[in-house]
């Protein structure tokens, strides 16, 4: 005799959908057209709903989640301003490939199209900046909706989806029943790699002279570290992160040469300009790496490797395209460079390498140690060090963002949480809170700049309202810092309204929220304020660290120039040129 399914109404579906998913943790912000579902999770204890005090903090709270756990971060906003609140975050997590579900509020059905109060076209806001969205129409529709969006978010290149659910589909009932599995005629991602391209890949790989490994956060998502350095190790050849890939290969392995890119080393940039073969693994060839297009990797022959097809051939034509998941071609690619009589040529390799080293000597990121202004380079370093380059960091965007990616050394995948693709200001409090919540013993840092922490402060409540003890560093120099360094580079020092003139005493601010504020003015106290506040294990501490107004991220790669370019600081241009 069939069993027979429960009844449920829609807000019970999203609610019993979700244990069945296995959510645990949801950022939301509750209105009107979502009330239904809140009752329920009033009802229920299986998933903690993370009260944020702005839909955009819901978003990147999750986005910081997912980006650290790899599990889909699960977000819940009403209609209207709620959905239009969320679309930054959506954004965010779009530009990066991260997996997020967006559940947003609807007016009813029959007053969809209406103009009716807090109605907005959700749908049509965010399809630019989703993988997939979804218009509930039926409750009989909902459950096997959440499981495709699920399904949707984590699969082939991650991203965010969103779910538009009318406020009456909430209130109607129908049967029970959550899909087992997902098959969806119109989306098949590519797993497996095409065999003749990776022995085609092969040949080249081992043909090269000038070899280049450059890996993307393609290699986190898609978890493929281990498979990388494996890699790496066995040829032996250079290698390269982007900004979204630090911590795929470990940074304190000799065979790293740093982050490229506009704020990339001198090494790694230039070993990208005279490589004869590039091996492009999990990376898109963005604008930020590549420099000019027409100047990029002029000398190179390119394998690509990339689960995107779109992502092929988009900005850089390449001579081996690959398209699969790259754990999956790699893991198919390490046994047949194993198997392949052709040997790495060893001589052409040491003088290669030999010529990285020359590039690396001049110390492209060196600073002024002997200042008692703060240096925020030291700041960072001195966290790193600290920590054990073993804490979450997660950062907002500027110049603070750069130092953290070049002083902070990864030796792990997902401990680096940063917006690379939309440069979100605002992303940084928030997603250390998400990934708090997810690891809770471990040591989540915030570095971020005093402009970036004021766009999402209010979630310093959250951080008090749910137990997530981050440790926050700004790096204050009462600027706007990047924008101040391109007005001081491109416009004759015009500061046009970079300057921060009205800033708030963050030391007060921080214990207003019934957190720890400290000041911080002087170099030799910078060591000490770090270990107090990480000796903290249960409270945010906000450490305001008042650095040099002066200071510029270097090397820099402006518009318009290639990797060979770079503008570096004026203390190494001599050395640069007669190195080049």
């Amino acid at each position: 005799m069939a069993k027979t399914k429960e009844i449920l109404r829609g807000a019970e579906i999203f609610c019993r959908a979700l244990k069945d998913e296995g959510v645990k943790h949801l950022f939301g912000y509750p209105g009107g057209a979502v009330l239904h579902i809140y009752d329920e999770l009033y009802k229920q204890t299986d998933i903690e709903h993370i009260l944020v005090r702005h839909e955009q903090g819901a978003t990147h709270a999750a986005d910081g989640y997912a980006r650290a756990t790899g599990k889909a971060g699960v977000v819940l906003v009403t209609s209207g301003p709620g959905a239009t609140n969320a679309v930054t975050g959506i954004a965010t997590a779009f530009m990066d490939s991260i997996p997020l579900v967006v559940f947003t509020g609807q007016v009813p059905t029959h007053m969809i199209g209406n103009d009716a109060f807090q109605e907005v076209d959700s749908i049509g806001i965010t399809r630019p900046c989703v993988k997939h969205n979804f218009l509930v129409k039926d409750v009989k529709d909902l459950a096997a909706t959440i499981k495709k969006a699920f399904y949707v978010a984590t699969s082939g290149r991650p991203g965010p989806v969103v779910v538009d659910i009318p406020k009456d589909i909430t209130a109607d009932s129908c049967e029970y029943e959550y899909p087992k599995e997902v098959d969806m005629r119109s989306y098949k991602p590519v797993v497996k790699g095409h065999p003749g391209q990776i022995k085609k890949a092969v040949k080249l790989i081992l043909s090269a002279k000038k070899p280049m490994i450059y890996s993307g956060g393609g290699v986190i998502l898609g978890e493929a570290s281990a498979e990388l350095t494996e890699f790496s190790r066995m040829l032996g050849y250079p290698v390269t992160n982007t900004l979204m890939g630090l911590g795929a290969y470990p940074a304190s392995d000799k065979q790293f040469i740093g982050m490229l890119g506009m704020h990339g080393t001198y090494e790694a940039n230039m070993a990208m300009h005279h490589c004869d073969v590039l091996i492009a693994i999990g990376a898109r060839f963005d604008d930020r790496v590549t420099g000019d297009l027409e100047k990029f990797c002029p000398y190179a022959k390119i394998v690509h490797i990339d689960v995107d097809p779109s992502s092929i051939a988009k900005n850089v034509p390449v001579d081996v395209p690959i398209v699969g998941d790259v754990k999956h071609v790699l893991k198919d690619l390490i046994p047949l460079l194993k198997q392949d009589k052709q040997e790495p040529d060893a001589e052409a390799l040491a003088a290669w390498w030999k010529q990285v080293h020359d590039w690396a000597a001049i110390d492209c990121l060196k600073f002024d140690r002997t200042t008692d202004v703060i240096k925020p380079q030291y700041v960072i370093e001195k966290l790193c060090e600290l920590t054990n380059g073993d804490a979450y960091v997660t950062s907002d965007v500027g110049q603070h963002q750069m130092w953290a990616a070049q002083f902070y050394k990864f030796d792990k995948p997902r401990r680096w949480i940063n917006s690379g693709g939309l440069g979100t200001m605002g992303f940084g409090l928030p997603s250390a809170m998400g990934v708090k919540l997810a690891f809770p013993e471990e040591t989540v840092a915030c570095i971020t700049g005093e402009a970036s922490l004021v766009m999402c402060i209010q979630e310093l409540s959250t951080c008090l309202q749910y137990n997530t003890p981050v440790k926050i560093i700004s790096l204050n120099n009462r600027y706007m810092g990047m924008v101040r360094q391109w007005q001081e580079f491109f416009y004759s020092s015009r500061y046009s309204h970079s300057y921060m003139d009205a800033l708030p005493d963050f030391v007060k601010l921080a214990e207003s929220y019934g957190h720890v504020g400290m000041r911080i003015e002087q170099t030799g106290d910078v060591e000490d304020a770090l270990k107090e506040a990480l000796a903290l294990k249960d409270r945010t501490v906000m450490m305001d660290f008042i650095t040099d107004q002066t200071e510029n991220v270097y090397p820099m790669i402006a518009n318009g120039k290639g990797h060979h370019e770079m503008h570096l600081s004026p203390k190494l241009a001599s050395e640069t040129r007669e190195l080049a």
